[in-house]
């Protein structure tokens, strides 16, 4: 059995604008015997499913001014915290997570709940992970709603590499603090939110540990199947896409979208959120709405 914290319950009473009940899953194989929480929002019989797959060190709750939107325009809404993140339990050991372990988790929770005309929504590692799902599940996705990410194809950039010396000198990262810090006018109970997760650094071995797991060299794990994907999105990706950067993202900013946005087939100019940075879910209500008109999804 892998030891593993469960965050207490009480840590998420009242969160600001996240309502939703949440919803657990630990039948999965790749869980090894932990608990993963998501949650399901809107009809089960919708017109189309956005699957919101959030990344480090944030949760589910990155996607609460997203989630209204596609649940009025009549979507339904499922969004996983990866195992270590939000609700979800916390392996103790850094080395449980991998590359390929977190991959497999989401490949067997999308078959499980047997998701259909799935619209990938995805930012950070919600990309790194979920780029690679629709190239396993080509018949399930048919639409792509990509932000501040990359294919984790064994090259990273500068801007990255500063962000891991970052990460790697904190071993009690303060969460809520890292996200407002390009947002100021978060308040303090959202800064709460984030910081939920997470009552002490024992619970934040998911933190220290993935910024050390994106590839960084051709046989990196992850690599292969990121480079694998790369090809399926640039010869055999048939759906529609639409594409949203924060332009003041050091990290994933304009520079790494616009070669992404070079891989991805027939995808249309970006729309470009002039002051969103890395988080751009947090300027998400726009973006929601400017996704679901270009996918004629708002009628």
């Amino acid at each position: 059995m892998t030891a593993a914290l469960r965050t207490p319950d009480e840590r998420f009473a009242a969160l600001p604008d996240f309502p939703y009940a949440p919803r657990y899953r630990d039948d999965l194989p790749a869980l090894e015997g932990l608990r993963l929480h998501y949650i399901d929002e809107g009809p089960r019989d919708a017109k189309a499913t956005a699957l919101c797959l959030h990344g480090n060190p944030s949760w589910s709750y990155l996607y609460r001014r997203m989630i209204p939107v596609f649940t009025a325009a009549g979507l339904r809404v499922v969004a996983p915290d990866l195992i270590g993140f939000g609700r979800s339990d916390k392996p103790v050991d850094a080395a449980w997570h991998r590359f390929d372990h977190h991959r497999q988790i989401l490949l067997e929770f999308v078959d499980q709940l047997d998701l259909q005309d799935v619209m990938l929504v995805c930012q950070d590692w919600g990309g790194l992970f979920g780029l690679t799902l629709p190239p396993s599940q080509p018949m399930r996705f048919t639409r792509l709603l990509v932000m501040n990410t990359a294919l984790g194809t064994g090259r990273v950039t500068e801007g990255f590499r500063q962000w891991r010396a970052y990460s790697n000198a904190q071993p009690d990262l303060a969460v809520g603090r890292l996200l407002a810090r390009g947002k100021p006018d978060m308040t303090p109970a959202e800064i709460a939110a984030y910081d939920a997760p997470f009552p002490d650094p024992a619970y934040k071995a998911a933190l220290r540990a993935f910024p050390n797991l994106v590839p960084d060299g051709d046989d990196a794990p992850g690599a292969a199947s990121s480079r694998a994907a790369a090809r399926w999105w640039r010869d055999e990706w048939r759906g529609a896409s639409f594409m949203a950067i924060g332009m003041q993202d050091p990290v994933l900013g304009p520079a790494a979208m616009q070669a992404l946005h070079a891989t991805i087939r027939d995808c249309p100019p970006p729309l470009e959120v002039a002051e969103g940075g890395h988080f751009v879910q947090e300027w998400g209500a726009p973006i929601a709405r400017a996704a679901l008109a270009h996918f004629e999804l708002d009628r």
